[in-house]
């Protein structure tokens, strides 16, 4: 091999060593979540680190902070004394709401949590619509079946709210509509069309108020 060679081949295998190394650099720079529990982050020496903690979103814990959600989480069945408040900039996924696990990544700043990242688990629900009224049923009999636990059916009908909005969405059947109000995880597979069964009960607003996550049923006759 002449000289002219090796001082090619040496060039060569300095630029796959910068390349290796800046590789390397990059990667670090993202640095992976590690993943911790509440417990962990409330116990402080995580400020600045990226983490992931997973958690039920606590009952009446979402606020709206212009186009920021702040929320708190709880451990799954755990230690329910135990909060780390979230704050989220972006768009709620429909599965979203009271009692949903949360999966959050992000940096911890001031001991809250600034997700930058957020995934929900919510299990779907299937159930027969036998026993239920539908909206003009219920409304037709709104003077006796106000307050009292009711099944209705019903096919969903527009888009689904965030959780915390006025009602979540709008069910129909028979030719009647009612707001329905459910703060809790929605199945993401639930949109405009689709025919559910939801327990709850008829409020004094004339709106449903829902106590259970609306399930899915394909046999729904509206």
């Amino acid at each position: 091999m002449n000289k002219k060679a090796k001082r090619r081949l040496i060039v060569v295998g300095g630029i796959v060593v910068i390349a290796m190394l800046v590789i390397v650099a990059i990667a670090g720079s993202g640095g992976a979540a590690s993943s911790l529990g509440i417990a962990d982050v409330l116990g402080g020496g995580y400020e600045g680190k990226k983490v992931q903690v997973s958690g039920s979103v606590v009952a009446d814990s979402l606020e709206a902070k212009g186009s920021t959600a702040v929320f708190s989480i709880s451990p799954e069945g755990g230690n329910g004394a135990e909060q780390l408040t979230v704050s989220y900039k972006g768009a709620l996924p429909a599965t979203f709401g009271t009692g949903v696990v949360a999966i959050c990544t992000g940096t911890v700043a001031d001991g809250v949590l600034e997700a930058t990242e957020m995934v929900t688990k919510c299990p779907s629900k299937y159930e027969s619509a036998e026993g239920s009224l539908t909206v003009k049923g219920l409304l037709d009999q709104a003077s006796t079946l106000t307050g009292k636990d009711t099944k209705v059916c019903g096919y969903v009908r527009g888009e689904i709210n965030p959780a915390g909005s006025e009602h979540r969405f709008t069910i129909e059947s028979q030719g009647a509509q009612i707001d329905v109000v459910y703060d809790g995880g929605m199945d993401e597979n639930v949109a405009d069309g689709t025919a559910l069964v939801i327990e709850g009960k008829l409020g004094e607003d004339g709106m449903f108020h829902a106590i259970v996550q609306p399930s899915i049923d394909a046999n729904v006759k509206a």
